[in-house]
């Protein structure tokens, strides 16, 4: 039986360097986030991963690393899990927003907001490719993936075979360090859980 899990990293926090966005790494909040799932993973024994899978991004690699206790190291960073190459840093949260919100329902799947950037159905190609490789690759094993919200809202569209040219009506929201799993029982791939952040209970709502 293959299980795949899913950690998205911890929050994190940036700043403008002149006219680009520089990545500062987790902030307090996302340290205390990644902790309270380290103390949860060393009480519970819950993941034993056969293959440890982390994107390159300094957010995921920082949670991979107070995450090392409960986890050991990653086997590998993959940098097909990624999160979303929509822009190169210098685009601000308005002028994204506003492209986004001013482009038709049906376009926003193949608007490209930079030259060389990825659409929306371009990344999720690029997701589900890599799900597609990893467990294939590691059938019958049991894969943990340290990786980001769009990765794992892009898990859906693929084991539940969701158009790509399609918007979806819903979403599945994942916050920092929540754990999803999905397993593969005969032909079929079974979600198991979603959103599973129980270990952030105590530290109140700041998604």
């Amino acid at each position: 039986m293959t299980h795949l899990y899913l950690i998205r990293h911890a929050d994190y926090t940036y700043e403008l360097d002149g006219d680009r966005k520089r990545d500062l790494g987790l902030s307090a909040d996302g340290k205390a986030q990644a902790e309270r799932l380290r103390d949860r993973l060393l009480k519970s024994g819950e993941l034993k991963p056969d293959v440890y899978i982390c994107s390159p991004e300094r957010g995921a690699r920082e949670t991979a690393e107070m995450l090392r206790p409960a986890l050991g190291e990653p086997t590998l960073f993959d940098p097909d899990i990624e999160e979303w190459r929509s822009e190169d840093g210098t685009m601000d949260t308005d002028e994204f927003m506003g492209l986004w919100k001013q482009t038709p329902r049906v376009l926003k799947p193949f608007l490209r907001f930079m030259p060389g950037h990825e659409t929306a159905i371009e990344f999720m190609a690029r997701a589900e490719s890599a799900f597609s490789r990893i467990v294939h690759e590691h059938e019958g094993k049991n894969i943990l993936l340290i990786t980001h919200g769009g990765v794992i809202q892009t898990s859906f569209s693929y084991f539940f075979g969701y158009g790509l040219a399609t918007m979806a009506r819903a979403g599945a929201y994942a916050k920092n360090t929540s754990i999803t799993h999905w397993y593969k029982s005969e032909d079929i791939w079974i979600l198991e859980r979603s959103n599973d952040y129980s270990h952030l209970n105590t530290l109140g709502d700041r998604s």
